[in-house]
């Protein structure tokens, strides 16, 4: 059977995701977002399901407002399909559309990583790896949304190692979908190990081997694109 070929459920967020009450604590987008996004990796927000923000704010214990600039973040992202007259609804990209995602990736992260090989990085490297570190973490303590989450965001740092902009913005249109589709279609043990691959890529973009540094990049995204679209 097609893996593509996938039953969208209608969302009941109240049996999904426990309920909290919202608190007086003052939550932020920034601290809303991770959550939401997690819980859709973790599909405890199921692929294809549409929900309402009231239903949002209920389960996370925050505002309509919050849920609201959450949804239009994440939209942006291409991860929550947002239209008129229709309730939110989670998207699920299929076959073709990963592949010309991991495509454009291919071009553009192998230009930013040779980028940041020429770049002065000794004072973004410790981000890098900390960022790693807390990836290694999230998959051993078997939260595997969270570490799809930080791998992105390891991707888009990088990107930002390198000091091309435009690029940089071109490539964070890209890498949540990326995220969102290894949450759905990729196997476990594969992106369990991830974490080992962006160390190696740290340590020769520290060496500034760009030769390396983008074949290793390369063989990453190529290997992704064979698990994904492979399975």
């Amino acid at each position: 059977m097609n893996s593509y070929a996938l039953k969208i459920p209608v969302f009941s967020i109240s049996t999904a995701l426990p309920l909290r009450r919202q608190s007086d604590k003052k939550h932020s987008v920034d601290d809303i977002y991770p959550q939401i996004f997690d819980a859709i990796l973790e599909q405890r927000i199921a692929p294809g399901s549409r929900f309402t923000e009231e239903s949002l704010g209920q389960a996370f214990g925050v505002s309509r407002s919050i849920i609201r600039q959450v949804l239009t973040r994440l939209s942006h992202q291409q991860v929550i399909i947002l239209r008129p007259n229709h309730r939110p609804q989670v998207a699920t990209p299929d076959a073709e559309q990963t592949r010309q995602i991991l495509h454009a990736r291919r071009l553009t992260e192998t230009t930013l990583v040779r980028l940041a090989c020429q770049q002065p990085a000794s004072r973004h490297l410790p981000q890098l790896r900390e960022l790693i570190e807390r990836e290694r973490r999230y998959i051993e303590q078997n939260q595997r949304g969270p570490a799809i989450r930080l791998s992105g965001e390891f991707h888009l740092q990088l990107a930002q190692l390198a000091g091309n902009v435009p690029l940089a913005q071109f490539l964070g249109s890209l890498v949540p979908l990326t995220s969102l589709a290894i949450a759905y279609y990729e196997d476990q043990a594969r992106s369990d190990c991830l974490w080992q691959e962006h160390a190696v890529i740290v340590e020769a973009v520290e060496c500034g081997d760009a030769k390396v540094a983008e074949g290793l990049m390369t063989r990453l995204l190529e290997h992704l694109e064979v698990k994904l679209l492979n399975p």
